[in-house]
């Protein structure tokens, strides 16, 4: 990760940090979120952090590295970073529950409703 090169106050810079992430924990939908990050990302920001994203996802599933360097158009050196990471992560394992509770819960969703039907 790159950190920029004009330094600010730390107090500031943790001022700045706690309305950051408190901005994130009050989006209340993937659509509100969607909203935010669109008008304060990049195109190349956001692509750069959902292709982290799918990367940490893809490793706990088991895919090698090949095969996340070629669908999703990252470096090798980039997934094996991730890799060397995730297990002593606690930000990138919470990241994948929060992932795979929500799979979990929209595929039990949808098998209620084929059998509500």
């Amino acid at each position: 990760m790159r950190v920029s090169a004009r330094k600010i106050n730390g107090v500031l810079e943790k001022e700045l940090f706690g309305m950051f992430y408190q901005l994130i924990a009050d989006l209340k939908n993937p659509q509100e979120a969607k909203q935010v990050f669109e008008e304060f990302l990049g195109e190349t920001e956001s692509l750069t952090f959902a292709k982290r994203l799918g990367v940490i996802y893809w490793l706990t599933k088991g895919r090698t590295v090949t095969n996340i360097r070629e669908n999703l158009a990252v470096s090798s050196a980039t997934i094996e970073t991730i890799k060397h990471h995730l297990p002593k992560s606690d930000g990138l394992k919470l990241a994948v529950r929060k992932i795979t509770a929500e799979e979990w819960a929209n595929k039990w969703s949808e098998k209620i409703r084929k059998i509500v039907k």
